[in-house]
């Protein structure tokens, strides 16, 4: 019983997880001290005995780190394809713990082995890739050395310049963080590339600082390095005697080295286990034989068994070793691809994320100046202007609902890219929609001396249920299509059953004319973004290119197809099946509702008094008109901190806030104005992309969102709204 006790303590010992820590944490730091004894046989012993450990724990952190050190000496020892599979594996587990510290290490020492195999692209992409993580994690040591080892890499690709500014930030950042190593190995590095620039002087001045460091700090390695380096600099500049006493030094440091190193290849290794263990199997036989005298031929037998189970061991050995050689193979290609993937991911998230930052920016610097023209214009359309003034105001008008129609449409094929788009079924009248869709594009298919047929299968009923918005900017860009590049002609547009199930309809839409047509070339891709038929096309007929992309997004939305036909001359013609829901249920009618018109508003608007909140002076006066217009007075500032003193110290109804302003934006205005104020109405009067942006406009506090430039009717909707629940409540 008590040795029972004994040996379960002892087991329950070192089941205990903090000693199994320990005990790893130890074997994993005996091997970094033999790494850097050049005793690479011990090191590696304790590395295989802590991931023996690590594994029996299932430690999946102390594996990845076991993995990258062992990738590290297999980089030394010059075995670069083992290197890369336990490279690979440590990635593997620092990407399931999250470990990002020893994942920038990895990636650092995977660039360190392609820069030893000669594929420095491929390297330059560890090295970046871990850069970012350095940065990420804010670890100053490691974006040092592998900004060193960026520079290294950039003069072997002979890319100096580049090198050159590389190593100036990995000098910079080592000397900051007081990394003397490194320190002293990127000025030597640094002096290395000013030699190449063919700055001989700046070279040798760079070069004896690094020396002089690693010099003081006994710095062996990067010693021996400086040596070279300063030889074959003051060679080139015929300074002989000191190149030669330099080339003595690196000569003798080498040698040190070379006998402090007890290095043997893997291979040997593995030949003289194998070796060892046939030997002491061969001992152990003939051990077994001397014992038995009683028949010497039992110990024939004997010996015969033996030399028969060495020579099954042998080709046992060597058939394992083949086929591991071929797996081994195998797995290299693997994991290599497996890294190329994982680089190609995080190449493709950053340009996503860039993309979607341009995007959000560029429409908001463009949606700021289209308020001021279109608002402008339709104020001036208003006005009474000259006869000889209204053609040019219109042309204004255009260009700018052009250019919104523009931002639009690229920030539509962005969502449909990015699959944001989301369906609105409601009941509609389909061929009512289709005839009033006719009836908008009917002037300029007048202009271009166009007629439209319309032909509505009699069998097909005329109530859907489906997203009728979208339905309508498909045939709107299609007959858009048909009349811009139609001349002297006609349009044909379609409607009839292809199948019914279970009250679903396919239905084929069709859009003919008998226009200029599209070559078989441009066909091929005419549904890509900004794809037009030719240079030529676009500037006699314009148009932007992303009208057909849009309306193969839509149709891929709807659960439907497009195809097209077509022939230089002579015509083309558009056709894409989807599928509707019949319904019974007519459309609603529309009822159009007037606000703030003088005969019919029902509001007291005598003391409505609203604030502006908007930097920009153009956009201030025509905000500020609109109103004026609208019977209703208001106070302009321009900028946030203003507008909460204002709201502080006055009773206002309202609030038109804008986003992007100096000093404090209107997000944070509107947040300081809801520790004080939780029922005021605050509008955000703002040109972004609302879908990007809409949980912080949630979260600020802000009670809706009128994006610009906005439609007139929208705008007085919603302040119409807002004023009459203030007025309802207040009764």
């Amino acid at each position: 019983m008590l040795l029972s006790l004994v040996v379960w303590s002892q087991k329950s010992i070192e089941d205990d997880p903090e000693i199994q820590q320990n005990n790893i944490n130890h074997r994993i730091e005996q091997s970094q001290s033999a790494l850097e004894k050049f005793n690479y046989f011990e090191a590696q012993r304790n590395l295989d005995e802590a991931l023996k450990l690590a594994q029996k724990a299932d430690n999946k952190k102390s594996i990845g780190i076991i993995y990258t050190i062992k990738g590290k000496l297999q980089l030394i020892i010059e075995e670069e394809d083992n290197a890369i599979q336990s490279l690979n594996e440590a990635i593997k587990m620092h990407t399931e713990t999250n470990d990002n510290a020893n994942l920038a290490n990895s990636y650092k020492t995977l660039g360190e082995v392609y820069v030893s195999k000669g594929d420095y692209y491929q390297a330059s992409d560890y090295f970046k890739s871990a850069k970012n993580l350095f940065e990420q994690e804010e670890l100053e040591e490691g974006i040092a050395e592998t900004l060193l080892l960026e520079g290294k890499n950039f003069i072997l690709l002979k890319n100096y310049r580049k090198a050159r500014s590389v190593l100036e930030q990995a000098t910079a950042q080592a000397k900051k963080t007081g990394l003397l190593k490194t320190q002293s190995e990127g000025l030597l590095n640094h002096g290395l590339v000013y030699h190449k620039l063919g700055d001989n002087e700046k070279a040798i001045e760079l070069v004896n600082e690094g020396l002089q460091i690693a010099k003081q700090h006994n710095f062996t390695s990067v010693l021996n390095e400086a040596y070279f380096i300063a030889s074959d600099l003051h060679n080139s500049i015929g300074n002989y005697q000191l190149s030669r006493n330099h080339l003595r030094n690196h000569l003798e440091l080498s040698d040190s080295i070379r006998n402090l190193t007890r290095v043997s290849s893997t291979k040997e290794q593995e030949t003289q286990f194998l070796l060892n263990e046939q030997n002491d199997r061969i001992k152990e036989l003939e051990a077994q034989a001397k014992e038995e005298q009683e028949d010497d031929g039992v110990r024939t037998l004997i010996s015969i068994l033996s030399v028969a189970l060495i020579t099954i061991l042998s080709l046992l050995t060597l058939s394992l070793y083949k086929n591991n050689n071929i797996r081994l193979k195998t797995n290299n290609m693997l994991h290599k691809k497996n890294g190329e993937l994982i680089i190609a991911k995080e190449k493709a998230e950053l340009a996503s994320k860039t993309k979607a930052n341009f995007l959000s920016t560029v429409t908001h610097e463009l949606r700021t100046p289209l308020y001021a023209v279109t608002g402008l214009s339709n104020m001036l359309l208003e006005e009474n202007p000259k006869p000889e003034q209204i053609q040019h105001l219109k042309s204004l008008k255009f260009s700018g609902d052009y250019l919104l129609t523009f931002i639009n449409d690229i920030l539509q094929i962005n969502k449909i890219e990015a699959n944001k788009v989301n369906l609105e079924p409601e009941p509609f009248n389909l061929k009512k929609k289709i005839n009033n869709i006719i009836l908008a594009l009917n002037n300029s298919a007048e202009d271009n001396n166009i007629k439209i047929h319309f032909e509505y299968d009699k069998k097909l009923p005329e109530n859907f249920v489906a997203d009728q918005i979208k339905i309508s900017q498909i045939l709107i860009n299609l007959i858009g299509n048909s009349i811009k590049f139609t001349k002297d002609g006609d349009i044909w547009i379609r409607v009839y059953q292809m199948e019914i199930k279970d009250n679903i309809y396919t239905l084929r839409f069709e859009v003919e004319d008998n226009g200029i047509g599209i070559s078989q070339e441009k066909q091929d891709n005419m549904f890509e973004s900004f794809s037009q038929g030719s240079i030529q096309i676009n500037r006699k007929y314009g148009g932007t290119g992303l009208g057909l992309s849009i309306v193969k997004g839509l149709i891929d939305i709807l659960k439907g197809e497009i195809h097209v036909k077509s022939e230089l001359e002579k015509g083309t013609t558009f056709f894409f099946d989807i599928p509707l829901e019949y319904t019974s249920i007519k459309e609603v009618s529309e009822t159009k509702t007037s606000y703030f018109d003088k005969e019919t508003n029902t509001l007291d608007l005598s003391n409505v008094k609203i604030l502006v909140v908007e930097d920009n002076k153009i956009n201030q006066m025509i905000t500020k008109k609109i109103l004026t217009k609208m019977d209703l007075k208001c106070d302009i500032v321009d900028n946030g901190t203003d507008a909460v003193e204002m709201i502080k110290t006055n009773d206002y109804n309202l609030i038109l806030m804008d986003i992007h302003m100096p000093g404090i934006s209107g997000i944070e205005a509107t947040k300081i104005v809801r520790t004080f104020d939780k029922e005021l109405t605050i509008f955000a009067l703002t040109a972004v992309t609302i879908e990007d942006k809409m949980h912080e406009f949630d979260e600020a506090g802000f009670t809706d969102i009128i994006p610009k430039p906005f439609k007139q009717e929208e705008f007085e909707k919603k302040l119409y709204n807002a004023l009459a629940s203030k007025e309802d409540k207040s009764a």
